[in-house]
């Protein structure tokens, strides 16, 4: 859907075309901190034991791994716009469905509903910044607008809980299920005036061809693989091996199947060939891995050996989701990429190194300063990561490539809740906690590792490729 840039927009990113797209990306990781407050008051509106909701929260993460590259995948071929808009209508569905539901089976359907939906905003609005991009006839979008789809997660994700806590008090539970109705027909309705729509869908095409583009059996591998990869990482610290051994025969046939499938879901051979974009997925994934070590880790740390209570832990960890948001935007800004990668690499390390140095005794202070460290790794980590996947990944797949680095934030962060709970199986210690800080030291050193390489096929597309710049030499361009 390339349009011709002498009839694009004299402002093409303004705040009407950007606006829903935000909001859409915002759904997701709210969603995903909204429901922590209201987990009690569910078990006792339902009549059912509080460890039972716990699969509320597996539900959501379950479903948008799979989800946000699969939702990448239909944006390519029916179209962004369509997808992004198929997804609010999900999520006002589930979140309906969640505020008048009656059993904890409705519930877990509305998670679902949600977790499907808000998986394909994000996917889908990269897709449409890029065709709005080359219809005005830029390189690259201004980098506020990449920065802003970050930001807006990172945002949603910090406000969830003291939201969450507020709606549950005033108006119960079935509240942050039903605050999705009204958000999303907002943002319907903004993607409707302000969105340009896709073009004309290929009526002539059979629904064999279209199974084919959309490669159902690829997606449907991934989705049992992910799932049964999920779910032994859900089981920790009781390990069900058989589980893993399943998911490792199922990761094969995937590949297998993929490296004969025609439009590939999971494109193998380009992981492999392009190792920038397959790079990007893995440090983001990794610094996700470090950071959700320091939210579950430390938290438990300082209630349990410190004696702070909820609230005060979690005014300790606000400077981590703060920071983060403050460094993207002048990162984005600029389209930066190297740099903020190795300094996030560089970042975790030392984070990691100042959690080794925490014990009973040590200063309160010293966990804010490990926070705000870790927080700007993340804040780095995404900015530079989107940029590189932005620059790296085929214009044609570029919604499955945007949905997979969000998916291994997810097992990145799914990875850490598995780690603090082997480490703090039986209680919470210092030993425990400079355990942990030893193994964010290894992940750390790997990150560095990853970071400093520079893979060929990088080195040699710099210079041909203007995707490939770095920050500064089109910088005219981006400003536009």
């Amino acid at each position: 859907m390339s349009g011709n840039p002498s009839t694009a927009p004299s402002r093409p990113f303004d705040w009407r075309f950007t606006a829903p797209l935000f909001v859409g990306s915002a759904l997701n990781p709210i969603n995903s901190s909204l429901l922590a407050t209201a987990l009690l008051p569910i078990a006792t509106g339902l009549g059912v034991p509080l460890g039972r909701t716990a699969a509320l929260v597996i539900a959501l993460y379950l479903a948008c791994a799979v989800a946000q590259p699969t939702a990448g995948k239909a944006a390519e071929v029916f179209g962004a716009r369509r997808v992004f808009l198929a997804g609010i209508v999900l999520v006002a569905v589930g979140g309906l469905v969640g505020g008048v539901a009656q059993e904890l089976g409705a519930l877990l359907a509305s998670r679902v509903l949600i977790g499907l939906g808000t998986s394909c905003a994000y996917p889908t609005a990269m897709l449409m910044v890029r065709r709005r991009a080359r219809e005005a006839g830029l390189d690259h979008p201004p980098g506020g607008v990449l920065g802003g789809l970050q930001i807006a997660g990172i945002a949603a994700a910090s406000l969830g809980l003291p939201v969450g806590g507020v709606l549950v008090g005033a108006l119960g539970w079935r509240s942050v299920f039903l605050v999705n109705v009204p958000v999303a027909l907002l943002a319907l309705a903004a993607t409707l005036a302000w969105v340009p729509p896709d073009g004309p869908l290929d009526r002539s095409r059979r629904p064999r061809e279209i199974a084919s583009d959309l490669d159902l059996g690829g997606i449907a591998g991934f989705a049992a693989a992910m799932a049964t990869l999920l779910l032994f990482l859900f089981g920790l610290p009781e390990p069900k091996w058989g589980l893993l051994g399943v998911s490792a025969l199922i990761w094969a046939g995937l590949v297998a199947w993929e490296l004969r499938a025609r439009s590939p879901f999971l494109d193998v051979r380009l992981l492999v060939s392009n190792k920038p974009l397959t790079a990007a997925y893995f440090r983001f994934g990794l610094v996700q891995l470090c950071a959700y070590l320091v939210l579950y880790g430390i938290t438990q740390w300082v209630e349990a050996v410190r004696g702070l209570s909820e609230t005060g832990a979690g005014l300790l960890l606000l400077p981590m989701t703060l920071v983060s948001g403050l460094v993207i935007l002048p990162v984005s800004r600029r389209n930066l990429v190297r740099g903020p990668i190795v300094a996030a690499a560089l970042a975790c390390l030392a984070g990691s190194a100042g959690v080794l140095l925490l014990n009973g005794s040590a200063w309160i202070g010293w966990v804010v300063a490990i926070t705000v460290v870790i927080g700007a790794a993340m804040g780095l980590a995404g900015a530079g990561n989107q940029t590189a996947l932005y620059a790296q990944a085929p214009a044609e797949q570029l919604g499955t490539a945007s949905g997979l680095l969000r998916t291994f934030g997810y097992v990145g962060s799914i990875a850490s809740s598995a780690v603090t709970g082997v480490v703090f199986h039986t209680d919470v210690t210092d030993r425990g906690v400079r355990l942990i800080a030893w193994i964010m030291i290894g992940i750390s050193v790997v990150l560095v590792l990853i970071s400093f390489a520079r893979p060929k096929t990088e080195r040699a597309r710099r210079g041909s490729d203007p995707h490939e710049t770095e920050p500064g030499e089109h910088r005219a361009r981006h400003r536009r």
